[in-house]
């Protein structure tokens, strides 16, 4: 089984839809698309990944059916961070801060006191079991830390979400906390990230992944990358710091 988690184009956070932008990345993704063989698209219910999923759905030659998912929105789970600023996502906690709390780069780490108060555990494993869910009716059960192969196959399934969303997804397929792919990846707007089952034993199955945030339907398209998701490479430059 191929699993392709897809992050909405270029934003126009306000309106929860595409900027101009966003609609020629999305565009440039379903010519990109359209020519795998698709077995199955889910979307997130906000506007913006729906949006980027249409785009793909009419490009497979009709409108192919679109299954939302309340569990593939953003992470928008809050906490308040140990400096005592309230209500910031998971990855307002800045590096110099988090690396230093060895907790947090565990399968303890919604143990830390900030999470814990939020309940951050609870909201964490509902998306986990949602995913498990669809996994299981794609033939793959989790079970631990693998899955089950119960009927192997070569289907290719399509998630449009939301970059923090994405990193939960890999946190709970790779097993390990979701600081680190908060903090050292970043999947920008219609980027593609593919993993593969992999089943070296009979029955015994996990998710591999073999391209992160792939991005190459734009440069073919002459489309610069977007700067969504990033922060400034150098402190001395004007880009975003917060």
């Amino acid at each position: 089984m191929r699993l392709l988690i897809v992050r909405h184009g270029d934003p126009d956070y306000e309106n929860d839809t595409l900027t101009q932008k966003g609609r020629r990345e999305a565009a440039l993704l379903a010519e990109r698309l359209k020519k795998e063989d698709i077995t199955a698209l889910y979307t997130s219910p906000l506007g913006r990944a729906k949006d980027t999923c249409m785009y793909t759905a009419r490009a497979l030659g009709k409108v192919r059916e679109v299954k939302e998912k309340w569990w593939l929105a953003e992470f928008n789970h809050l906490i308040d961070l140990p400096t005592g600023e309230k209500d910031h996502l998971l990855w307002d906690l800045l590096p110099e801060f988090w690396t230093k709390e060895d907790i947090l780069s565990t399968n303890d780490w919604y143990n830390f006191p900030c999470m814990k108060e939020k309940q951050v555990q609870s909201a964490y494993e509902a998306v986990g079991r949602g995913l498990d869910e669809l996994l299981a009716s794609h033939g793959y059960r989790r079970d631990g830390k693998i899955f089950k192969a119960e009927q192997p196959n070569r289907d290719t399934v399509v998630l449009f979400c939301h970059f923090g969303l994405e990193s939960v997804l890999l946190s709970h397929l790779f097993n390990c906390s979701p600081m680190f792919l908060f903090h050292h990846t970043v999947a920008l707007t219609s980027s593609v990230t593919t993993l593969y089952t992999e089943e070296r034993r009979e029955g015994k199955a996990i998710f591999r992944c073999c391209g992160f945030g792939d991005i190459s339907h734009l440069y073919a398209g002459g489309e610069a990358p977007s700067f969504s998701a990033r922060f400034c490479e150098t402190f001395d430059s004007d880009e975003r710091h917060d």
